[in-house]
């Protein structure tokens, strides 16, 4: 019994090796392309989180140096004139010198950063604090600088580390002795 193939069969219809191997590797490449756009959006989606959180932390710096202002102010055990007693409490915190939020005392306090774990801020039951946690990557440092007698300009820093890069977050705000 002899069989014969006829080369131009068209009741034999399908793919060949090689079509079948360019429909695989287009598909692939097509999926790849998917895959690498979902993960720089996830990657942007984290450094968007991670950058609205710095921008509250160092917010709140700031505001945890007004309330320590408005304390010395207001209840000084002197006649009123806690501003310089105030100044001097974060004299430490000049440029060359930055300091961090001590929240484990009552009042909250400032403490010098002599070292990058010093400034460092945990996370514990869904907030930041300067004492207990686990380590949440981000370090916020706040310095002052004497505008003139009257009036000092505070700056509150928040740095992380994302991936291979670094980055910071940086407010500033000025305070004025308002007590007379």
């Amino acid at each position: 019994m002899k069989l014969f193939f006829k080369k131009n069969d068209k009741s034999s219809k399908g793919f060949t090796l090689v079509e079948t191997l360019v429909a695989v590797s287009i598909f692939t490449t097509s999926i790849l392309g998917l895959m690498s756009v979902l993960a720089s959006g996830i990657s942007n989606t984290n450094y968007a989180k991670n950058k609205i959180t710095a921008s509250y932390l160092a917010q709140e710096g700031i505001e945890y140096v007004r309330n320590m202002r408005d304390t010395y102010s207001l209840y000084s055990s002197t006649t009123g004139k806690d501003w310089s007693n105030f100044k001097a409490k974060l004299a430490p915190c000049n440029l060359s010198g930055e300091c961090g939020i001590d929240d484990s005392v009552v009042p909250i306090d400032v403490k010098k950063c002599n070292q990058l774990n010093d400034c460092k801020l945990f996370f514990n039951n869904g907030s930041y604090n300067s004492s207990v946690g686990a380590d949440s990557g981000f370090v916020r440092k706040i310095w002052m600088t004497t505008i003139n007698a009257d009036e000092v300009k505070i700056s509150s820093s928040v740095s992380w580390t994302q991936g291979s890069g670094n980055y910071s977050i940086t407010f500033s705000e000025n305070l004025f002795n308002w007590i007379e």
